[in-house]
């Protein structure tokens, strides 16, 4: 189970700080937590991303996950990927947190949280959004 709230945006005030809890199996990678976190706030999933383990600076980094990576862009050879690395590869103890940094010119900023790790279910499918609690704001004006 991964807990991920909405912090704060660099253009809009995040008020109540909203929260979704997901399930998603071990294998998914990175790239698909991000897709699924962005969309169960209601975003599009529309603008690059990465996961970081400085919550408050995310540019002093010691273990950082980007999009830019998997891309190939010059300047972004020192961050991993984020569509080979497993989700149970970043988050790999309970109660781990990173920085979920969506949108580099918007900024929302998430915590994302390891709660805790769980057989899939069968018949279900996943990502599947456990607990949604407070609204998001829109993500465009």
């Amino acid at each position: 189970m991964i807990k991920a709230t909405l912090l704060f945006s660099g253009r809009y005030d995040v008020k109540g700080r909203p929260y979704r809890v997901l399930a998603i199996p071990q294998r998914f990678t990175l790239y698909r937590l991000a897709e699924a976190i962005v969309k169960s706030f209601g975003f599009y999933f529309d603008h690059p991303f990465g996961f970081y383990d400085n919550m408050w600076s995310w540019t002093e980094s010691q273990e950082s996950y980007e999009i830019f990576s998997d891309l190939g862009i010059n300047g972004y050879e020192g961050h991993q990927g984020v569509r080979k690395t497993k989700t149970s590869k970043a988050f790999d103890k309970i109660r781990k947190k990173m920085l979920f940094l969506f949108d580099y010119g918007d900024e929302w900023h998430f915590a994302v949280e390891l709660k805790g790790i769980e057989s899939p279910k069968e018949n279900v499918s996943y990502p599947l959004t456990v607990k949604s609690v407070g609204e998001a704001p829109p993500q465009y004006g």
